[in-house]
C-alpha cells in the first residue's frame, strides 16, 4: 500500500511537467495562424468521433434504418443545433426525443 505513494507523486510531476513545458512553449513560441484556425476545430472533431458511431450503431451492428431511435433523435437535434445555436435546447431537445422514439419503437 505504501509504494502507490511514489508513483502518484511521479505521475502528478509528471503531469505538471507536461503542462509546463507548453506554457513555456507557447510563451516563446508563436503559433502559426494556420494552426490556430485548425485548433478550433479540435473539439468539433473529438465530439463528433464519439456521437456518430453512438448514434448509427447498437450492440456492434450498423443501424441506418428509420426505426433506430438514436439515430433519429441525433438527425434532430443536428436540426436543432443548427437552426438555435443552443447548446442547451440541442442537448434538451435531443434527449426527449430520444426517449420518446424508445418509447414509440418500444426499444
Amino acid at each position: 500500500m505504501n509504494s502507490i505513494w511514489p508513483v502518484m507523486f511521479l505521475l502528478g510531476a509528471l503531469t505538471f511537467l507536461t503542462r509546463l513545458s507548453f506554457i513555456g512553449l507557447f510563451h516563446r513560441w508563436r503559433t502559426p495562424d494556420l494552426v490556430k484556425r485548425a485548433l478550433r476545430y479540435v473539439p468539433v472533431a473529438a465530439l463528433t468521433a464519439i456521437i456518430v458511431p453512438e448514434m448509427l450503431m447498437a450492440d456492434g451492428i450498423l443501424n441506418l434504418s428509420l426505426l433506430n431511435p438514436r439515430l433519429l433523435a441525433g438527425l434532430l437535434a443536428i436540426g436543432v443545433a443548427m437552426r438555435t445555436r443552443s447548446v442547451t435546447w440541442t442537448i434538451a431537445v435531443g434527449m426527449v426525443a430520444f426517449w420518446l422514439f424508445r418509447w414509440l419503437f418500444g426499444v
